[in-house]
């Protein structure tokens, strides 16, 4: 074939591929559904960073609302990647605190790590009794308890049993304010996070009345 008659079928080609415009629309599309994917992939890269997260991830305080936490139940949030229990307790169950001194390890939290501001066997700020705030993992190897409410031979726990939470790794066990009970894994008592509170309903985690 001579050059020429390659040339002219060559440029046919080309026009015919140039021409068509079923096919320019369907490199558009894919064009554009090329540049879609990429945007799509972008946004939870982008979201991973904006400064909400970073500050949480820095420990930045976490306001939580109380108003709809009757009691005897639990709340859980997040706070420096950890998680945060929030137990309103009932009368029955503040009682109960009162009895179990003789079978903890450190029933005074002299040990323990928790604010100042907080005191008593309820382990809360005075006034605030019925909140028990504190780290929900266990102080022996990290993982996180399980709450044991149901109190007596319905708990499974033995017949004296007043309540708390019961670490499903290792077996350790904490009453309602988060205290080890004695021959447990775990060395001391659930750590209580800085708090503070807003109003009556509402809670901050990880800072203090004074800032801290």
């Amino acid at each position: 074939m001579s050059d020429h008659k390659q040339e002219a079928l060559a440029g046919e080609s080309f026009c015919a591929c140039s021409a068509d415009p079923s096919r320019r629309a369907l490199l558009a599309a894919t064009a554009g559904l090329g540049a879609a994917a990429g945007i799509g992939a972008a946004v939870p890269f982008v979201a991973s960073f904006t400064p909400s997260d970073r500050a949480r991830a820095a420990g930045a305080p976490v306001e939580v609302d109380l108003s709809g936490l009757r009691p005897g139940e639990k709340l859980v949030v997040e706070w420096q990647g950890k998680p945060v229990w929030i137990l309103r307790r009932t009368p029955e169950m503040l009682a109960g605190l009162k009895t179990l001194d003789d079978k903890l390890v450190d029933p005074g939290s002299s040990a323990a790590e928790q604010p100042a501001y907080v005191s008593g066997e309820a382990r809360s700020i005075a006034g605030k009794e019925e909140f028990f705030v504190c780290v929900g993992i266990c102080t022996h190897l990290g993982c996180s308890p399980s709450d044991k409410f149901a109190t007596g031979a319905d708990s499974g726990m033995g017949e004296g049993w007043k309540g708390g939470f019961l670490c499903p790794c290792h077996g350790s066990m904490f009453d309602l304010a988060g205290r080890v009970f004695k021959s447990m894994p775990a060395p001391t008592n659930l750590v209580i996070p800085p708090h503070t509170y807003l109003s009556d309903t509402r809670l901050l985690i990880g800072q203090d009345s004074k800032g801290a």
